[in-house]
């Protein structure tokens, strides 16, 4: 399968070309850069691989959680090469793919994914890898306070991403019956997310362009806003 994968989510930028099982990648952490760079990075992997964008079976993006901007600009990109391409696309969780990356590198059970999602609140996951080296969720992905995190019991964990660089000391003392390694510089990149899409493509689980949507946990920033700054 030859697959496309771009991430925008966080402060990551990278794009990603699958080639069966090989890869091409670009990664670069660039804040407010993605705009500018995705497109870049995208015709960069083709051209290493002397490849054309008609060559692709299909395309990959990561879908969040994560910036509303980021995933806006990564959807809008999967979209819009799908419709010129007619192909299908696989919308990928950003805390899913950094769970995969985690356990590519460790031999832990469990991932438990943080990104800091601002306001006080965190986007959160935990992952378990199951024996066929697929990624079942033992928590969905949702966005809540760090001290409201619920841990599992008596694991041996991968605690991964800002969040729990922001919120250690919160998210820690949870932690305390479980044996964790702790790598909160882990960012989605789009290498995991190509290798988690060739697999929903593969099921036939992909999705038409004009039904590509980033995944918002939060939407109602407005109103939590509004209340936070309300003069009673």
């Amino acid at each position: 399968m030859k697959l496309l994968a771009i991430d925008t989510a966080t402060e990551a930028c990278s794009a990603a070309l699958l080639l069966d099982h090989q890869w091409i990648e670009r990664f670069e952490i660039a804040p407010r850069q993605h705009n500018q760079l995705i497109l870049g990075m995208v015709q960069s992997v083709l051209d290493e691989a002397d490849l054309s964008l008609n060559a692709l079976d299909g395309i990959a993006f990561g879908a969040g959680p994560g910036s509303f901007t980021g995933i806006r600009i990564a959807a809008g990109v999967a979209q819009g090469l799908a419709f010129g391409l007619g192909l299908h696309v696989a919308p990928i969780s950003t805390l899913k793919a950094m769970a995969f990356e985690a356990f590519s590198k460790h031999t832990h059970e469990l991932a438990a994914v943080a990104i800091d999602a601002r306001m006080e609140e965190i986007y959160w996951g935990i992952y378990r890898r199951l024996t066929d080296g697929s990624l079942d969720a033992l928590i969905e992905d949702q966005v809540i306070r760090p001290e409201d995190v619920l841990m599992p019991d008596g694991k041996n964990m991968l605690a991964v991403g800002t969040g729990w660089a922001t919120y250690g000391d919160l998210l820690t003392a949870k932690t305390q019956t479980l044996n964790t390694l702790i790598e909160p510089q882990t960012f989605p990149r789009a290498s995991a997310i190509a290798q988690l899409g060739a697999i929903v493509l593969a099921n036939e689980e992909g999705v038409p362009p004009e039904s590509v949507l980033p995944l918002y946990l939060r939407n109602n920033v407005a109103k939590k806003m509004a209340e936070r700054f309300r003069v009673e």
